[in-house]
């Protein structure tokens, strides 16, 4: 039975992960820097009927917050075979708009927060032998106006996830990185509604996770783009 560690798994892709793993048998820790929210997140799923559920609060910024986090898994639950790197947010405006507010709170928890999770995963990682997802975006490959600090945070992501894949591969540890499109979230303030049924929804992210879990030890599909299968009609 895997252990598996989300990182802003309250809600949106992260919540939808953590349901998809927890169906196929695994234990789940899930993170966010809101107590209240990752305590009732986790609750929710205890409710229904998942019961190798752990919510811890932690704030990805922080490398202490990561290492603890990480410790508190391997107490709980015995050991850490799997990180996803999920936290992330968004702030869009014309580069002459960007303040150095929203441009810092981007880099630091799309790309220094990843950092900070895989950092603190890496020797419990290395005695499982186990695997680390990031969840990129494809804004990791396509750049738009008023993108520069989201474009910049998953172009970055995906490059550090590459890297890390090279650099983690010694020690039979898989990296992955999944770079979704337009996705049935919360995220940037969004809502989910009837009208995002043609999105890829949260679960879809969390049954591809658990194929990836699910592959030959000698195969690594190692960046994998996914979309909806057909663009929104209106």
């Amino acid at each position: 039975m895997k252990t598996v560690l989300i990182t802003g798994g309250s809600k949106g892709i992260g919540l939808g992960i953590a349901k998809v793993l927890l169906k196929a048998g695994m234990k789940v820790a899930i993170t966010g820097r809101n107590s209240d929210t990752v305590q009732q997140a986790a609750a929710d799923l205890k409710s229904e009927g998942y019961e190798h559920v752990l919510a811890i609060q932690s704030d990805v910024r922080k490398l202490a917050d990561e290492e603890a986090a990480v410790a508190k898994v391997v107490d709980y639950f015995g050991s850490l075979d799997v990180v996803i790197a999920n936290a992330g947010i968004g702030a869009f405006a014309p580069i002459d708009e960007m303040t150095s507010e929203q441009w810092n709170d981007v880099i630091d928890i799309n790309l220094t927060g990843v950092f900070n999770s895989t950092k603190a995963a890496i020797p419990a990682l290395k005695k499982s032998e186990g695997y680390l997802i990031t969840i990129a975006s494809l804004a990791g490959a396509n750049f738009f106006a008023k993108g520069t600090a989201y474009n910049a945070s998953k172009f970055g992501l995906v490059g550090f996830s590459q890297a890390a894949m090279l650099d983690l591969r010694p020690y039979n540890i898989k990296v992955t990185t999944i770079m979704p499109g337009s996705v049935a979230s919360y995220f940037n303030g969004h809502v989910p509604n009837d009208k995002d049924a043609w999105k890829i929804q949260p679960e879809d992210i969390g049954k591809l996770c658990e194929d990836l879990l699910s592959m030959n030890p000698r195969t690594l599909p190692s960046k994998i783009e996914v979309r909806p299968s057909r663009p929104d009609l209106k």
